[in-house]
């Protein structure tokens, strides 16, 4: 593993050990997707009595999630969820994000709305001006990928299929490259209106309440 790994991955662990301060004891928590909230859930393991369970984004958080002992929550049973702790591909200073590089975005896009307070937890080296660098993800029905690909391009964007991968609700991803994301509001708002898209990675309508940074030299949040 190289350095700057090796720094990723401590700033990914540290951000997720401040976020354990917001975890609310006795309080069902949200849980996101990623390799920074797999560090979530190991740390999580150790504690696993200070909540009753959660609601997950993912198949893949769901297994990690009960492999430590959480019991995993329908979020229809459980109904508003007092904290939402995810990761991000990508974040602004204004706590906007791109998410869905795990493919997950549209169940983290319910649970964060479901949220009272949605905590943003990432290595420092995703802090960026402008969110675009990072393609935007977009989930799509996968009949209409073709015809949503080609809308996008009339946006601006180069969307690639991401093959292979099929979301844990059916449904296919295209790959947003080449965007410099000037109004992240104003973006999500158009992709969310063509017909076949299920949901757009991007969380700038409704972003992170706070979001904590991990790196060498320490946490940072804002």
């Amino acid at each position: 593993m190289s350095a700057q790994e090796v720094n990723k991955n401590t700033g990914k662990q540290g951000a997720a050990r401040a976020a354990l301060e917001f975890v609310v004891e006795g309080k069902v928590l949200g849980v996101g997707t990623g390799s920074t909230v797999n560090f979530l859930i190991d740390e999580l393991a150790l504690q696993r009595m200070r909540i009753p369970g959660a609601v997950s984004s993912s198949n893949g958080s769901t297994e990690r999630l009960k492999a430590a002992g959480i019991p995993v929550l329908d979020l229809n049973d459980v109904g508003t969820i007092d904290t939402y702790i995810d990761g991000a591909d990508e974040t602004n200073h204004r706590r906007q994000l791109i998410k869905g590089g795990g493919a997950a975005l549209t169940r983290e896009k319910i649970i964060a709305a479901a949220s009272g307070r949605f905590i943003c937890i990432a290595d420092e080296g995703k802090l960026v001006d402008t969110l675009g660098a990072f393609p935007l993800p977009v989930e799509v029905i996968p009949m209409a990928r073709s015809y949503v690909d080609r809308e996008l391009a009339r946006l601006g964007g180069r969307p690639v299929w991401r093959e292979n991968v099929i979301t844990d609700n059916g449904n296919h991803i295209l790959d947003v490259h080449d965007l410099r994301i000037t109004d992240p509001v104003g973006l999500e708002s158009a992709i969310n209106q063509i017909v076949g898209v299920v949901t757009v990675g991007l969380f700038a309508a409704r972003p992170a309440d706070l979001v904590i940074l991990g790196g060498p030299s320490g946490i940072r949040r804002f």
